[in-house]
């Protein structure tokens, strides 16, 4: 049960903690090692009590966190494979990108993923962002309303086929003619929409969605929350039927000393000296990321624990990958949202 300020409601199967990889770019690891990291993060991070392991729907890095040539695994595939070096975390692409796949496929992907994983899958879907990556590989980008479009075609069939009924559409963008998805999946699997889109995104939770993951600056988190209760109540739906996390970036260290040293050497490596900024360019830079020890990082978290909101998604960019740290975390997250 959630107890979240005076709200209690079950949400068994939902995300209320969830531990994201977002690189595979790991200063002394090499190719061959790669994998072997990846699953030691993910073990972790289901030891410290994590419920969610997540990875990025992406072929070329993110520009924040690396140049597009650096390593990159398929998500479906590697979440398939996490699956087999895990036991009780749900899995989920944050978030799959819906231009990158047929739906019916999609559908047919995330099922397989639940059969592997003995009932473990998650959908995280949004509508495309990152036009670079379509432009070189051939997706084709189109405009913000017609990737949204695209999104919300996607959901009415996947919608359908994850819940064993057979959809027929005949739309702008995809058709589907009684599509059988056999077998059907193990459990009923939660939809996540990313993204914080107060108009489109938020909308589209309210009708299709399980979960929300928001992506907004802390003081925006309030305005999010009242759009999503505003497209629930236009649609008839109870709020709090919707589990809703945000995004978080962490680098949480034993000392304060440390978790600046780790985040300062991630930097570094993406070519941002710290040593060579001023002062206040060095503090709004680590302001986009909740850093330090313990005692602070939990404080920073419990200050954005508002009511409405369930829990978070965080992933470490920094020090993920070294021994300790994903255990850290989860600790101290475990505390801020009393699971």
């Amino acid at each position: 049960m959630v107890r979240n300020q005076g709200r209690e409601r079950y949400c068994d199967g939902m995300t209320r903690l969830g531990y994201q990889i977002p690189n595979f770019t790991y200063p002394g690891v090499s190719q061959l090692d790669l994998f072997p990291t990846v699953v030691q993060q993910a073990r972790a991070a289901e030891a410290s009590g994590f419920d969610t392991v997540l990875v990025m729907d992406h072929f070329y890095q993110l520009p924040m966190l690396g140049p597009p040539e650096n390593e990159m695994l398929e998500c479906y595939t590697l979440l398939s494979a996490l699956a087999q070096h895990t036991e009780r975390v749900r899995l989920s692409a944050l978030v799959t990108g819906n231009a990158y796949r047929n739906p019916a496929l999609l559908a047919k992907e995330v099922t397989t993923l639940d059969h592997v994983s003995g009932g473990r899958a998650q959908l995280g879907i949004g509508a495309g962002w990152y036009q670079l990556e379509h432009d070189s590989l051939g997706f084709e980008f189109g405009t913000f309303t017609d990737r949204f479009s695209k999104l919300e075609e996607s959901l009415q069939i996947i919608r359908g086929m994850l819940a064993g009924a057979r959809p027929s559409l005949n739309g702008r963008w995809y058709r589907v003619d009684d599509a059988i998805n056999s077998p059907a999946p193990l459990s009923k699997i939660p939809i996540m929409i990313g993204g914080g889109g107060e108009k489109k995104t938020l909308r589209l939770v309210a009708l299709y969605a399980d979960e929300s993951n928001i992506i907004c600056q802390p003081n925006e988190i309030t305005r999010k929350l009242d759009a999503l209760a505003g497209h629930c109540e236009s649609v008839g739906r109870d709020r709090s039927e919707v589990v809703v996390t945000i995004l978080t970036n962490c680098c949480v260290a034993p000392t304060h000393e440390q978790a600046i040293a780790e985040a300062d050497a991630f930097l570094a490596a993406r070519g941002i000296d710290m040593s060579s900024l001023s002062e206040s360019d060095a503090s709004q830079i680590r302001s986009l990321i909740v850093l330090g020890d313990p005692d602070e990082v939990g404080e920073i978290f419990s200050s954005r624990m508002i009511d409405g909101l369930d829990g978070f998604i965080v992933n470490a960019p920094a020090n993920g990958h070294i021994d300790g740290r994903v255990e850290l975390l989860g600790e101290v997250l475990r505390k801020v949202i009393d699971v």
